[in-house]
């Protein structure tokens, strides 16, 4: 039997993680890379990529990662970055779909918020799809499909604690904007992406689990990045633990979720948001 901490190595793997060059883009490569992989570091362009590597590299000059080119939304880029890393010999063993719009809420005042859902653009609506949940549905069919003709894979969805629960739209309230239609919201489409992540890992998991391939999400809560004190001090009274994670602070979850650690584990979405979606 193997020892637990053996059961976390994922020396002799690589790994892809999709939109890698984000706040917790770079926190999973530097996850997985930790614990032995080797990982293609994909943006939408190659100097972002090359950009999120070089930063990486400064905490961990020996870590093994590849640069890579690849937009999520357009099915010739997925089939042409699988391509090139075959012709290098280069097979993928962990897909971790990161990529998503994030859109930050903030206020105009004087007109109509466009974040609001009687006013959401419908083409923003589209952009924020198909990078956020088409760009998964594709990556996992072009990498997901490889793993299950090898009988052998994991795919980890990246998800939010808006994927389980809905944004409480107070946390974003401007005490200046006096007109109800011009508040800024969370846009609908995060929470629809991520609860359509969720979805997808149950979907996939089930359809490849007699082909060897795991599929599980984890949904976290908010990340402290010296976001505006009076956001923090609204969330954090809805967070149990009292606080806002910190950046580094999934990063042994995602270790457990694509190692053998949870060889019995798949179609799951495990939740740390520090007891927000409990109360």
């Amino acid at each position: 039997m193997a020892s637990p901490s053996s059961r976390y190595d994922l020396t002799g793997r690589t790994a892809l993680v999709t939109g890698a060059g984000g706040l917790l883009g770079r926190q999973h490569v530097a996850a997985l890379s930790e614990a032995g992989a080797r990982v293609v570091v994909t943006e939408i362009n190659l100097a972002q990529a090359e950009a999120a590597i070089a930063a990486l590299k400064e905490a961990a000059p020996a870590a093994d990662l590849i640069a890579l080119a690849l937009d999520v939304t357009a099915q010739d880029s997925v089939r042409a970055a699988s391509e090139q890393l075959a012709g290098r010999g280069v097979t993928v063993d962990i897909l971790v779909n990161n990529a998503a719009i994030d859109p930050k809420v903030t206020s105009s005042p004087g007109v109509m918020h466009s974040s609001r859902f009687e006013a959401f653009p419908v083409p923003q609506w589209q952009t924020e799809i198909a990078v956020g949940l088409t760009g998964a549905m594709l990556c996992a069919q072009e990498f997901g499909g490889q793993m299950a003709r090898r009988g052998r894979g994991v795919i980890l969805n990246i998800a939010s604690d808006l994927g389980v629960i809905a944004p409480d739209q107070r946390l974003y309230r401007q005490p200046h904007v006096a007109r109800e239609e011009e508040q800024p919201v969370k846009p609908v489409t995060y929470s629809v992406i991520k609860h359509g992540l969720i979805g997808l890992t149950k979907y996939l998991a089930t359809y490849w689990a007699d082909h060897g391939v795991r599929v599980n999400a984890i949904s976290p809560g908010g990340v402290f990045n010296n976001q505006d004190p009076a956001f923090v001090e609204r969330l954090t009274r809805l967070i149990p633990m009292g606080r806002m994670a910190e950046v580094d602070e999934y990063r042994a979850a995602v270790q457990f979720l694509c190692s053998d650690a949870s060889s019995y584990m798949t179609g799951q979405n495990l939740v740390m948001d520090g007891g927000r979606s409990v109360w």
